[in-house]
């Protein structure tokens, strides 16, 4: 008998990726920080760093995006 295989779904891709965060005692603040920084980065790939693009396509403010960019620290 032939096996199926499928793709794994985003809630079980994140998951094995928080596993792996709380294995390494990384506290919850930094956890949520690096996702948003991860996050808004691939975004601004897909939509050529145009602001107002990403902040409509993450369904926040273009001055929110601004400012979660300022704290992150993302160029």
């Amino acid at each position: 008998m032939q096996k199926e295989f499928r793709n794994p779904s985003i809630h079980e891709r994140m998951k094995g990726l928080i596993e792996e965060m709380v294995e390494k005692e990384l506290p919850i603040k930094e956890a949520l920080r690096e996702f948003e920084k991860v996050y808004i980065e691939t975004a601004a790939r897909k939509y050529n760093h145009n602001k107002t693009k990403i902040a409509k396509a993450l369904g926040i403010h273009r001055n929110t995006l601004h400012n979660l960019c300022k704290a992150l620290k993302i160029k």
